[in-house]
């Protein structure tokens, strides 16, 4: 997320009253998670695992838990809980604004698009030109949705990510501030839901087509003329490069990357990134030829056992 202009970083740590390192008139542009930053924006870290890959991103001012020696060219803010104030930054840059319609008037919507009844539509949506939105779709603030696209009823676009921090009373949410951008040509079936980026975007590209009762974890980026059958679930930040084709009742971990024309068939769990140009199956994944194999020959075993018995004999 990018603030609409740039503030110093002695007012950002105020706001959160952290001690702050560096230049009190440090730029500050914006806020978002690590696999997005660039410089001018803040990232948070709180577990010494992962303090490094925080202080050597490309984020220029890092939100930490500890006083640490502080990169050359950054800055830091100091707080004894950085995932609470990464949200107190981000509710006072990004606050609810609840609607009052059922399609609010911020948004906007091209010529040739139809809106089935009780679609709603929220703040700052924009939707592209001949378009058609079925009954009951909701489009959540900020959704972009480009020309051509059809969205069947049931669907909500741009919920919030499932990203949670365990705490001893409960789960605390990390608030979603980014968007769901859907490109031309695209078609979402009934009752999808696609997570909006935490600060980031979520995207779905030019020609795909969803099936049915599909879900679309935040910050994940699906490319162009990719197919994704029903019942499919792709989890948060996974990257699904183009003409890629999902099967029915897919599931994925979250982080990876799918290649390009890769085929993968029902029910696979794809545990690991996966390259482009091959058909894959099965849990833990393989390549399908491969998994079929090892299929067959364990319909042998029987047979193997007996021979192995009588040659005992």
């Amino acid at each position: 997320m990018k603030f609409t202009e740039k503030y110093p970083l002695a007012e950002i740590a105020a706001l959160i009253d952290a001690k702050f390192v560096g230049d009190e008139n440090f730029p500050v542009y914006g806020l978002n998670e690590i696999h997005v930053v660039t410089p001018g924006d803040i990232v948070f870290v709180d577990h010494p695992k992962y303090y490094d890959k925080a202080l050597q991103s490309a984020a220029t001012i890092v939100l930490i838990n500890k006083e640490v020696e502080c990169p050359e060219g950054k800055a830091l803010l100091i707080s004894d809980d950085p995932f609470r104030d990464f949200n107190k930054i981000i509710k006072h840059f990004s606050p609810f604004n609840p609607s009052h319609s059922s399609i609010s008037p911020s948004a906007t919507i091209g010529e040739g698009t139809i809106l089935q009844p009780n679609v709603i539509v929220g703040n700052n949506v924009k939707i592209g030109d001949n378009c058609l939105i079925h009954s009951n779709v909701v489009l959540y603030d900020n959704t972009i949705i480009g020309n051509n696209v059809k969205i069947h009823a049931g669907s909500v676009l741009g919920a919030d990510a499932f990203y949670y921090k365990k705490r001893e009373s409960g789960f605390d949410q990390l608030i979603s501030c980014g968007r769901v951008i859907i490109e031309d040509n695209v078609d979402i079936g009934a009752l999808c839901t696609i997570d909006r980026g935490v600060t980031g975007d979520t995207t779905v590209g030019w020609g795909t087509k969803i099936d049915n009762q599909v879900h679309v974890g935040h910050d994940t980026i699906i490319g162009k003329k990719c197919l994704i059958a029903s019942q499919t679930g792709i989890a948060g930040c996974v990257i699904i490069e183009d003409e890629v084709t999902l099967w029915g009742q897919v599931g994925t971990t979250s982080g990876i990357t799918i290649g390009t024309k890769a085929v993968v068939m029902g029910q696979t769990g794809v545990t690991k990134s996966i390259a482009g140009g091959k058909s894959y199956f099965g849990t833990p994944i393989e390549e399908s030829r491969e998994k079929l194999k090892q299929l067959a020959n364990i319909k042998k075993l029987p047979e193997i056992i007996n021979k192995l018995k009588n040659y005992e004999r």
